[in-house]
């Protein structure tokens, strides 16, 4: 449905052209400081980067139900972000004529007539600013035990970022331009190319790499609430994500043992390993590496170069081309958001684990 986490638990609701969007956080521990400047941070990371982004612009400013002089008291958190850029004229024909590549037809199917295909309703991007600012709340929650999750793009089309960087690397380089690249070279080659799939009327997917250091060997919860499962079922909730790999990923395939196997060493009394093929994660547990996976994010479905559909209430075969505001790559955008989902999972299995306390 459209609830996630089990000590810490989010609930969505809103749609992206209803009057808000919003979520419910039960679990948080009582006693913790709320930072606004986080979530304001962390949303500003999520804007449209001027000249390649959507032009809707909205301020985004989260209302916060349920806090006591700034700080959680134990009861749900309430999160309400308005909607204030509306333009429902934009998607009066794809009632009819459904996008390809966007969730229209299948919601068609599941709710007929009664699905709000206004932005996409609840299909939408932009119900990822609310995941967003509840990853900012969390994100000061992991903070206090050492744990820092960062992320950049690694590909933009065909321009690919094959280098390796090291956590603190990611933490202090990729928020330093729109598009999350590790390098101005980088950001330059990327912008370039959305701009000529832009200039097509197209659209360009991209990949994500996040990476979290700190986290205590043993997080996870097997068999079936394993760290890598938690964290792949609450990033392919995120709109335009249709693929993850930790680690190595699919790459261990071609590997023998003695390659793909991450050796221990000690170092400085710890348990450390001089490679880390398994992403971080061994049996569904944190093995003490950084946490490393990388996310692919397809083309934005909704484009302004024609494409063949069919009219559902003629029942004939239809041309479309998506008039409106669509960002031509989504990729930089859900960097941000692919960290949130990342934060959620940790601090409700840093609970559910014995990490940390409820109270």
């Amino acid at each position: 449905m459209n609830t996630i986490g089990n000590a810490i638990r989010l609930t969505l609701f809103g749609a992206s052209h209803d009057t808000c969007i919003g979520c419910v956080i039960d679990g948080i521990p009582a006693g913790f400081a709320v930072n606004t400047e986080t979530i304001t941070r962390d949303l500003a990371l999520r804007k449209p980067a001027p000249g390649i982004g959507t032009p809707r612009a909205e301020p985004d400013i989260p209302e916060i139900v349920g806090l006591l002089d700034g700080k959680t008291t134990g009861a749900p958190l309430v999160l309400r972000i308005e909607n204030t850029n509306i333009r429902d004229s934009d998607y009066d024909e794809l009632r009819r004529v459904p996008r390809p590549g966007h969730a229209d037809y299948p919601a068609y199917c599941k709710y007929g007539l009664s699905h709000d295909i206004r932005g996409g309703g609840m299909f939408s991007g932009r119900m990822t600013a609310v995941l967003v600012a509840a990853g900012a709340i969390l994100r000061d929650f992991l903070s206090a035990f050492g744990i820092s999750v960062g992320s950049y793009t690694s590909r933009i089309g065909s321009v690919v970022d094959t280098a390796s960087y090291s956590a603190e690397e990611i933490l202090a380089r990729s928020t330093t331009n729109a598009l999350r690249a590790m390098t101005p070279e980088l950001e330059d080659a990327m912008r370039c190319e959305i701009l000529s799939a832009k200039a097509d009327g197209d659209s360009v997917g991209g990949v994500i790499r996040c990476v979290a250091c700190g986290l205590p060997a043993g997080l996870g919860e097997p068999f079936f609430d394993t760290l890598d499962g938690e964290i792949a079922k609450a990033v392919f909730a995120v709109p335009g994500v249709k693929g993850i790999e930790f680690g190595a990923g699919f790459a261990a395939s071609a590997m023998r043992g003695s390659e793909n196997n991450d050796s221990y060493r000690m170092a400085d009394g710890a348990v450390r390993t001089e490679t880390n093929n398994a992403g971080g994660i061994l049996g569904g547990m944190a093995n003490g590496a950084e946490l490393s996976f990388a996310v692919a994010f397809k083309p934005t479905p909704s484009i302004a170069k024609a494409q063949d559909s069919v009219d559902l209430f003629a029942g004939t075969d239809a041309e479309l081309a998506v008039r409106g505001r669509h960002d031509p790559c989504i990729a930089p955008r859900g960097a941000v958001v692919v960290e949130a989902m990342t934060i959620f999972v940790i601090a409700d299995l840093l609970i559910r684990g014995g990490f940390a306390c409820r109270n």
